[in-house]
């Protein structure tokens, strides 16, 4: 990009307590309830009566929350990140409180899911993605990239203590684990990293679009609809995860390290993908990541490859989840500019989330349906090959 190395150092000598508070934040959002949620369907089956198919279905509805999203991302454009970032905090940890409460109606998870889905704007790029677009320029990529990769780290450090909380407590005491960690120890760290960065001076602001007319671009709706294919993909089979390897034969204890597989993939793609992408096409990077993850939706079609094996197929699987977090505030920022960018990505972020929603409904339905997960399987592979396509599409650059 021709950015002199000593601007570069720059960007992470001013910008680094904003790229470690979107690392926190991020990691506490509701994406890490999204990913270790299979730990709690075994206890809600077992005291309910819930099926897995049922469960899946108030989850996805409840998803439907994510339609405010672009409000928050207004609301950020104009005030600051700061309110928001508190606010979903907050709701976040007295939501899963509430899941405690829980005695059996299943429109009650339903309302907690969309509690969760609205603490989504101060837990993601909506949030922290225009901060770190106007900070860096050099090193977006990157910086995205290690932000985002907080919900990696947390994927991979929580499912033991939750999963320990679970079998000494029941399900609710992992819920009790979740509300400290996010209001004990996420917000306050996400607020004293944020109050080491200054004031963030806006680099092109009133360059690109308003948000109702990046609407009316092909390019945004290609966009969102890569966003769609990927989350029904990857969240539809990371929330089915513990389910899948039990019917694979893993004990409780194997069944959970596949959780890991897919949070380790997470880590993994989110750094290198925005090293990448800082240096190579970011469209064609991204469709070479989407088809590694159809291969690996594909070898999960295999039967008994073993622990080792399903745990690297998992992690090929679950690498553009990983990715798409850090691609699309990228390509946001990149084809859409930062003038509006909290409105622009909250309303792509929403395309992304009624994918997430289709994917927790239909990964669960069709196991209800077929006795088997072969054909959300086939599905997944197919919206994987569709995202790499339509990444390819994402030729035209903006002005940075």
């Amino acid at each position: 990009m021709g950015i002199p190395n000593h601007r570069a150092g720059a960007e992470w000598r001013a910008g680094w307590p904003l790229v470690l508070g979107g690392l926190v934040g991020m990691g506490a959002g509701p994406g890490l309830f999204q990913n270790i949620s299979s730990l709690f369907i075994p206890g809600l089956i077992a005291e309910f009566g819930w099926t897995r198919g049922e469960i899946a279905t108030a989850a996805g509805v409840g998803l439907l929350g994510c339609v405010a999203i672009p409000f928050f991302g207004r609301a950020t454009d104009r005030a600051g990140p700061v309110p928001v970032i508190a606010f979903s905090l907050l709701l976040l940890g007295a939501t899963y409180l509430a899941f405690t409460r829980l005695a059996g109606e299943l429109w009650h998870y339903q309302v907690m899911v969309l509690c969760l889905a609205l603490g989504v704007p101060g837990t993601s790029a909506v949030a922290y993605g225009r901060l770190i677009a106007t900070r860096f320029v050099a090193h977006r990529g990157l910086a995205l990239g290690v932000a985002t990769s907080g919900l990696s780290v947390t994927t991979l450090l929580m499912p033991p203590i939750v999963g320990a909380a679970i079998t000494r407590e029941g399900w609710r005491g992992g819920f009790v684990v979740l509300a400290v960690y996010v209001v004990a120890v996420a917000l306050p760290l996400t607020l004293l990293a944020l109050r080491r960065v200054g004031p963030v001076a806006p680099v092109d602001t009133a360059g690109g679009p308003s948000a109702r007319a990046a609407r009316r671009q092909g390019r945004f709706w290609r966009l969102g609809l890569t966003a769609f294919c990927v989350n029904f993909a990857t969240v539809g089979l990371v929330t089915q995860l513990v389910p899948l390897g039990l019917e694979r034969g893993l004990g409780a204890i194997e069944a959970a390290l596949l959780v890991t597989a897919f949070g380790s993939a997470q880590l993994v793609a989110r750094v290198a993908i925005g090293a990448l992408v800082d240096r190579l096409a970011p469209h064609r990077a991204a469709a070479a990541v989407a088809l590694l993850s159809a291969a690996g939706f594909a070898l999960l079609e295999l039967r008994a490859p073993g622990l080792a094996a399903l745990w690297l197929i998992v992690f090929l699987a679950g690498l553009m989840n990983g990715a798409e977090n850090d691609l699309l505030p990228f390509f946001a920022a990149r084809l859409f500019g930062v003038g509006a960018y909290g409105e622009t990505y909250g309303s792509l972020l929403v395309i992304a989330l009624l994918g997430t929603a289709a994917g927790v409904v239909g990964f669960g339905r069709l196991r209800d349906a077929t006795g088997a997960y072969d054909l959300a399987l086939a599905l997944g592979a197919g919206a994987m090959v569709a995202a790499a396509l339509l990444f390819l599409s994402l030729r035209q650059r903006a002005h940075d």
